[in-house]
């Protein structure tokens, strides 16, 4: 491994964190309904799918789900559902717009299992996330690179993900009580479903 492939590594996953995708929305739903407890368990949620995914894709197990058809497929349609159902709880929450008063910022035991949960969920039925695992991170090795070294680039990569949430958490948490207005929580809402709703119709318009 080169210094310089290692930045250029840094440079291409860095952008690809900061493109909006299901794991944005999800942290951002979750940290608007529950405050900054609940935000960071949800990116942590999406943080241990990636690490779990990249350890996986450098044992060889991603590239079995990959070639194994059906399976591939049952992850991909089972992401595509979920997105469906949290933009359709997002979507009735907009309609109604019946809104607890925030709480303290602290999540309780099922507030914090619920974020991970979710966080969770969104990353490991994300195809894309074990196809960059397999297919677009080994472009950056050179031949002959021991699964140790993958498994660094897919930790460096979780690593991002982790900074760029909690940094996205901890801003949206600080404008809460402005966010939590009803006029704008039903209109974030309402934004959201719509969003959640794009990437699972994207990823059911893919070819895998």
């Amino acid at each position: 491994m080169t210094s310089t492939g290692y930045v250029t590594f840094l440079v291409f996953a860095t952008v690809l964190v900061l493109v909006p995708g299901p794991d944005f929305a999800v942290v951002v739903r979750n940290t608007l309904a529950g405050g900054r407890a609940r935000g960071m368990w949800s990116t942590l949620g999406v943080v241990s799918a990636a690490v779990l995914q990249g350890v996986a894709a450098a044992a060889g197990l991603g590239a079995l789900v990959l070639r194994v058809e059906p399976v591939f497929q049952a992850i991909r349609w089972a992401g595509i559902a979920y997105l469906v159902v949290l933009a359709a709880q997002s979507l009735r929450s907009a309609v109604r717009g019946d809104y607890a008063p925030l709480d303290g910022g602290r999540a309780g035991r099922g507030s914090a299992w619920a974020g991970w949960r979710q966080g969770f969920l969104s990353n490991i039925t994300n195809p894309k996330v074990l196809v960059f695992y397999l297919a677009v991170l080994p472009q950056f090795l050179s031949p002959g690179a021991g699964i140790g070294l993958l498994i660094g680039y897919a930790l460096s990569h979780a690593a991002l993900g982790l900074i760029y949430l909690t940094g996205l958490t901890l801003l949206l948490s600080r404008a809460r009580r402005l966010l939590a207005r009803r006029a704008v929580r039903r209109g974030l809402d309402a934004a959201t479903g719509v969003v959640l709703l794009a990437f699972g119709a994207r990823l059911a318009l893919e070819r895998s």
